[in-house]
């Protein structure tokens, strides 16, 4: 049973290490085509966040910003894959944060092509997301619970 689970969550990570794995090996000195995809989503989220709370997000380099998605992926999934809730975590706080970011669906109209493409990759992000609170959630059931205890016998003396 514990190599069926260590396959599952090696399986499971896989999408977190091929993505890290792609954007990587596209890195190069400016982040890549990732730091080029992310920025006008981030532009957009931050004239969100100016309009909303009046609070204005300070000006981050998406070379950074990727970087640190990498580094999230990279550790959360070895983490993660030996059993670690740590791991868990840090791919939550990733998936929590890069979710709404990069598929941004509802800055489409639901005509769009692009509102059903970034709807699906959103659900499926989500479902991510939920497994890995799934995973959470059991791991800490687990070491709530006591272990049986035997009763020792007493030995009366008449």
């Amino acid at each position: 049973m514990a190599l069926l689970s260590f396959v599952g969550r090696l399986l499971f990570v896989s999408v977190f290490v091929i993505s890290a794995y792609q954007e990587f090996s596209e890195f190069g000195v400016d982040g890549g085509s990732a730091a080029k995809a992310l920025k006008p989503k981030f532009d957009i989220l931050s004239k969100h966040v100016a309009t909303h709370t009046g609070f204005q997000v300070p000006h981050v380099e998406m070379k950074h910003l990727v970087l640190g998605a990498l580094i999230m992926k990279g550790l959360g999934s070895i983490l993660f894959v030996f059993g670690s809730s740590l791991g868990a975590v840090i791919l939550v706080l990733h998936q929590a944060v890069a979710t709404p970011v990069l598929y941004d669906f509802y800055n489409y109209d639901v005509d769009k092509k692009e509102f059903a493409q970034l709807f699906i990759k959103f659900a499926q992000s989500l479902a991510l997301l939920g497994a890995l609170l799934f995973f959470i959630g059991m791991k800490n059931s687990m070491l709530k619970r006591s272990p049986l205890k035997k009763k020792a016998h007493k030995i009366k003396i008449v």
